[in-house]
């Protein structure tokens, strides 16, 4: 079997951890206005990897820390400000693909707050990134 195909039935197979509803305050987006008083963002990821080893162990150190993940996503919406929540969002995959044991995560970037002019409930920007994908687009 080819690494690639190899990579692929990895992330096929893996189980799911989400959390949703990470609430941040944060300075993002295209207007002064918006960057200059920010807003509240919500943010949910689904976060794909094997669980079997932490299944069988019962032990925090066989998973991925859903704790200290959203403690990052956080300290992302939080942190230095960006135009589009489609940046937003890469930069908040990156952090959660830093655990090794993240084959791949989907993230989704709530802006309730958007400054449109007609009614509306939410905008959001929906990615997903794999670890995968990451290794085939680093190779030369």
């Amino acid at each position: 079997m080819s690494t690639d195909a190899a990579d692929a039935d990895a992330v096929d197979t893996a189980d799911t951890v989400t959390i949703r509803g990470l609430r941040a305050r944060g300075r993002h987006g295209w207007f002064e206005h918006e960057q200059a008083e920010g807003q509240e963002f919500v943010v949910d990821v689904a976060l794909s990897f094997d669980t079997a080893p932490a299944a069988a162990s019962d032990d925090l150190a066989d998973t991925v820390d859903y704790g200290a993940i959203g403690t990052a996503v956080v300290a992302v919406v939080e942190g230095d400000p960006v135009r589009l929540i489609e940046k937003l969002a890469q930069r908040i995959a990156d952090a959660c693909l830093v655990d090794a044991r993240v084959e791949r995560v989907t993230v989704t970037v709530h802006k309730p707050q958007a400054p449109l002019t007609v009614a509306f409930d939410d905008v959001t920007v929906v990615i997903t990134r794999s670890r995968a994908a990451r290794a085939s687009e680093s190779r030369p």
